[in-house]
């Protein structure tokens, strides 16, 4: 029998009744060996996550010197979860602790991952599954990026040791010994390397619904969930904006070809969405497999006669963003025009004026403009490169709702075609796509 590693997000972990449903999941399966787990999320819209809390103590301990008055309201939420389920630990000595460590460190970093380790304390006594610490087993180096590899063979080498056991997500440890965090869904991440590191024979991303969706649900009225999809079709798809996996999970379980099932936790039942190699994957039998998309980009315009015989003009607009930190999200080019698409917050703060200034001394360009309150909407699917005329459908039924595209750009692959639309057109867009491909299909 194969070992199923099981992440748990911040919803299925809210609450201890919560929390005794994973459990039922867990037992129900001899194969669920391995639990990474997220801090508890929302218990109701108007509630407040605990990660949202802990990022207040950070900024309460550097500010006031204190973070009691609001790490209060999370000493309440884990003693209730810790008592609810009648685990044996002394929960308030643990809490006591982590407190004196916030008020110490101070760091959002430090703050922010002990939603997790506090959750995982409390789930490995409930589930009675040892407690491995994060921080001793995810490895970032001296810039802050995951080491991959180094981090693989830590894992390896404690959880070979192991039959079960919990793991906190979310967070490791840098190589000064300092806590650092992976951005905001990050548990996802922990996840995978934890499947990577066992051999799992599959990833189960248990969350609050049953899969990856055709579109945004809070656009699009009751979205087709999708059966199966590649790697290459869900790397598009989290990248731009569909949230319910983290676009950086996928790289450790590819490397080791492991299928990542995402589970509803409230509906354990229901088989999701199962995301399969793409050497294993043919299509899902449609020609689109959703559509996902993010608001508020820029677009700088260059204009420039006889661009394309220039060498290195590429190379000094882009040497510019790197001299500011600025990374770029497409760039469609022409004979003599080119494009960078780049987020907007990016160039707050006065930098979209510096570069602009940069990038006239650096060449010198006939003509720069910036186009603001851009969205991009990714259109997705295997089996788009094999059909004849997509494209075509895809711009006449946005045409046909009096929308202007101002971007195009289509993968290499011909998996995915972007535009870029107003931000004021993104609903109808991601709309009128909808139902050209997937409302029209059985």
């Amino acid at each position: 029998m194969g070992i199923k590693v099981c992440k748990f997000g911040g919803t299925s972990l809210a609450t201890a009744t919560n929390i005794l449903k994973v459990k039922d999941i867990i037992n129900a399966e001899e194969s669920r060996k391995f639990v990474v787990v997220s801090a508890p999320g929302k218990r109701y819209s108007e509630d407040i996550k605990i990660t949202d809390l802990l990022y207040q103590c950070a900024k309460a301990a550097r500010e006031e010197g204190s973070c009691k008055k609001v790490f209060a309201l999370i000493k309440e939420r884990f003693i209730t979860i810790a008592t609810e389920l009648k685990v044996d630990l002394d929960i308030e000595s643990v809490l006591a602790k982590t407190e004196e460590q916030i008020d110490l460190y101070k760091t959002d970093d430090f703050a922010a991952s002990r939603g997790e380790y506090l959750n995982a304390i409390i789930i490995s006594k409930a589930l009675g599954f040892p407690f491995v610490d994060a921080a001793e087993v995810v490895k970032f180096d001296t810039e802050g990026k995951l080491d991959l590899e180094y981090t693989n063979d830590q894992l390896r080498r404690v959880l070979k040791k192991l039959k079960c056991a919990v793991v906190p997500g979310f967070y490791g440890k840098m190589p000064d010994e300092t806590i650092k965090t992976f951005s905001r869904g990050g548990s996802d991440i922990t996840g995978s390397l934890v499947a990577r590191a066992v051999n799992a024979e599959v990833y189960e991303n248990w969350t609050d619904v049953n899969g990856f969706m055709t579109a945004d649900p809070r656009l699009i009225k009751n979205p087709k969930t999708i059966k199966s999809l590649g790697y290459h079709e869900l790397r598009e798809l989290s990248y731009m904006g569909a949230s319910v996996l983290h676009a950086e999970a996928i790289f450790p379980v590819k490397m080791s070809g492991i299928p990542i099932n995402i589970k509803n936790t409230f509906e354990p039942e229901n088989p999701g969405t199962m995301i399969i190699p793409d050497e294993e994957y043919n299509g899902n039998g449609q020609i689109v497999t959703g559509i996902a998309g993010k608001k508020n980009f820029s677009i700088i315009h260059i204009e420039k006669s006889m661009m394309n015989s220039i060498i290195g003009f590429g190379r000094k607009i882009l040497s510019v963003l790197e001299r500011y930190g600025v990374s770029f999200e497409h760039i469609p080019s022409g004979i003599d025009t080119l494009s960078i698409v780049i987020e907007s917050k990016a160039l707050e703060n006065g930098i979209k004026e510096k570069i602009i200034t940069r990038i006239r001394e650096a060449v010198e360009p006939d003509a720069i403009s910036v186009t603001d309150n851009i969205s991009l909407i990714a259109t997705v699917g295997y089996g788009m490169c094999n059909v004849i005329g997509t494209s075509s459908r895809l711009f006449s039924a946005i045409g046909k709702k009096g929308i202007n595209i101002v971007m195009i750009d289509q993968g290499s692959s011909e998996m995915n075609i972007i535009v870029g639309v107003s931000n004021d057109d993104y609903e109808r867009t991601i709309e009128a796509i909808y139902n050209e491909f997937i409302g029209k299909e059985n």
